[in-house]
């Protein structure tokens, strides 16, 4: 599974999502945690392909890039991750 985090420098929303990131890259999970930052061409591409129109959008996606699970214009818990490993 991949979690794929989107923020942008000037988002109030996106310090939780970005804390979730460090929380969740350092934990034992099999989970592989990608921070994207929109204000960047990498990032907005990434973006694009994924349709984000808000931040912080969080994707946790299956090994082939499907959406399993999706929260856009807030920050999930960990636990709301959790239950959608």
């Amino acid at each position: 599974m991949i979690l794929k985090i989107f923020t942008q420098p000037d988002c109030p929303k996106c310090p939780p999502a970005k804390a979730l990131a460090r929380q969740l890259i350092t934990s034992n999970l099999q989970l592989t945690t990608e921070l994207f930052d929109v204000a960047t061409v990498d990032g907005m591409a990434e973006g694009a392909f994924y349709q984000v129109m808000s931040t912080p959008t969080v994707l946790l996606t299956d090994n082939e890039g499907k959406v399993v699970g999706e929260w856009r214009g807030k920050s999930p818990s960990k636990e709301e991750i959790l239950s959608k490993l």
